[in-house]
């Protein structure tokens, strides 16, 4: 197959068809939504191609027939029937104040209006204006017209450190979305795209016909690409690397970049991840990378976020979506912005139960180094003495990862604790351990439940498995609690197999020596 050129950052949908680019074809689904008709809202984390689609959904409905030549839509389309469409964009630039926003939206409202060839009465009303431009476009084309909306919720989501400001973006926001509700005869097809999931109540009140795609098991794989489209579309990509004595191992792939789910068993790969890993061929958080999720670690350390959970969480349909500027919900955040995927779902009598947990390599190690950088105050020192901790672990040198983490702890100065919020809850040393063995790509498994019950981190590596279970003394002494449950409940039984050594070691801390003052060891 013949090599072609990766469409890095391009969102452009007539750009990569004119320039030869890779293209994993998801015009399947813009048929099949075309046809339903309607409202549709659809969350994905960023950089995961929602643009792209936006801009295919656009070429579609203005007819461009020769973009999609040797796609599923060129015989499954009507390509007499042209819509006019209106595109809303949030995407560019930071809006810092509810004037801003007024601007941005006259100056969206004007450029459609210019394209379209209409005209608007009054620019400062924006809610009238917007409702005229659907209308008299609707009316000067002589078709009902499409609108679409990037990035629906970019100007809440820069300012939620803001509320105020926040709550001034999300009233003129839903000012102008609420337009849409009056202007069903002249609309063909909606669709708006963001990262997060406000509620209808909050942003789209009155909207009651807007379809959320974000679970719908149909269009799991609407963004991203999967397992399929590496082995046909990317695999010139593949074989080159191979040939150039560079090859790409598929698990490893696998194991970095793939694991986001929505509403479905069916993964997929962040596109971005893929691309970048295609040109380099290095395995680095190339996604995770291009934007430090600084609010999100602020926001963990100031609700003191328990960091172990991050592999495990419960969450219902209904917290899955509490996110507004008064309510946001960890569970919520983190799986919105891509730091979470659902791992399993089950039904129950109040509605879908979904297990929460991270999706990949990649994000398990970048956040959690993230999160030690707010956790720890010298964090750079941390990652140095890391390094010789695999040894450790591989040798089960029990002894000398005792002292890597009394270490670990003792760098710690006090005034930090006093100073630091995140250092004030019982749950810090526990989600220190857990972050720093995470941020090393070591195989953990926080919390993991067997039939014998739940221990607190399993740690893999080579052939060795260490199980911890963590208790927090409020005096200097240790207790044995930790090793005494460990041994009763049996926790490492899973893990016993020909050639695998388990080290049980149960770790107490000291909240008044801020220290390990506890850890029993047992070869299981």
């Amino acid at each position: 197959m013949e090599r072609k050129k990766l469409p890095i950052g391009i969102q452009t949908f007539a750009k990569i068809r004119r320039e030869h680019c890779y293209y994993v074809d998801k015009t399947p689904f813009v048929a099949r939504l075309a046809e339903d008709g309607g409202y549709y809202f659809l969350s994905r984390p960023r950089r995961f191609g929602k643009s792209l689609f936006l801009d295919t959904l656009a070429e579609a409905f203005a007819g461009s027939r020769e973009l999609f030549t040797g796609l599923y839509l060129q015989e499954h389309w009507d390509w007499d029937s042209r819509h006019p469409v209106i595109r809303i964009s949030f995407a560019e630039g930071r809006l810092e104040c509810r004037a801003d926003l007024d601007r941005r939206i006259r100056g969206i409202l004007r450029e459609n209006a210019e394209r379209l060839q209409v005209g608007l009465d009054d620019l400062d009303d924006t809610s009238g204006s917007f409702g005229q431009l659907i209308t008299r476009a609707a009316e000067k084309h002589k078709r009902q017209a499409v609108v679409l909306v990037d990035e629906y919720d970019k100007p809440i989501l820069d300012n939620l450190t803001d509320p105020d400001t926040a709550r001034a973006m999300r009233e003129g926001l839903r000012n102008l979305y609420s337009v849409l509700k009056g202007r069903d005869a002249d609309l063909r097809f909606v669709f708006l795209t963001g990262v997060s999931k406000f509620s209808k109540v909050s942003l789209f009140s009155g909207l009651n016909n807007l379809y959320d795609l974000t679970l719908d098991a149909s269009v799991a794989t609407i963004c991203g690409y999967t397992e399929d489209d590496l082995d046909t579309v990317f695999a010139p990509e593949f074989a080159a690397a191979a040939q150039d004595g560079q090859p790409l191992s598929r698990e490893i792939v696998r194991a970095w970049y793939n694991g986001y789910r929505w509403g479905s068993e069916a993964s997929v790969y962040n596109p971005f991840d893929v691309l970048l890993l295609l040109r380099q061929r290095e395995f680095r958080a190339w996604w995770f990378e291009t934007a430090t999720p600084t609010f999100l670690v602020e926001w963990l350390m100031r609700h003191q976020f328990f960091t172990p959970r991050l592999e495990r969480l419960y969450a219902s349909e209904a917290l899955l979506s509490a996110f507004d500027v008064d309510r946001i919900e960890p569970e919520a955040l983190l799986w919105q912005t891509g730091y979470l995927t659902i791992h399993a779902s089950r039904p129950t009598p109040a509605g879908p139960a979904y297990f929460l947990g991270v999706p990949n390599h990649e994000v398990r190690t970048a956040l959690n180094e993230a999160l030690l950088t707010a956790w720890l105050p010298a964090p750079t020192r941390v990652r140095e003495a890391g390094l010789d901790l695999y040894d450790w672990l591989a040798q089960g040198d029990t002894e000398a990862v005792h002292g890597h983490f009394q270490r670990l702890f003792a760098s710690i100065p006090a005034d930090w604790y006093r100073k630091s919020p995140i250092a004030q809850y019982e749950g810090y040393f526990a989600s220190v351990f857990y972050s720093h063995l995470a941020s090393l790509g070591l195989s953990i498994i926080p919390e993991d439940i067997s039939s014998h019950g739940r221990c607190d981190l399993a740690v893999r590596y080579e052939h060795t498995v260490w199980v911890f279970e963590f208790k927090v003394v409020d005096g200097e002494a240790p207790t044995g609690a930790a090793l005494t449950q460990l041994r009763a409940k049996n926790y490492a039984a899973k893990y016993r197999a020909p050639g695998i050594t388990v080290i049980e070691v149960g770790v107490e801390f000291s909240t008044a020596k801020r220290q390990i003052v506890g850890w029993e060891v047992a070869l299981a």
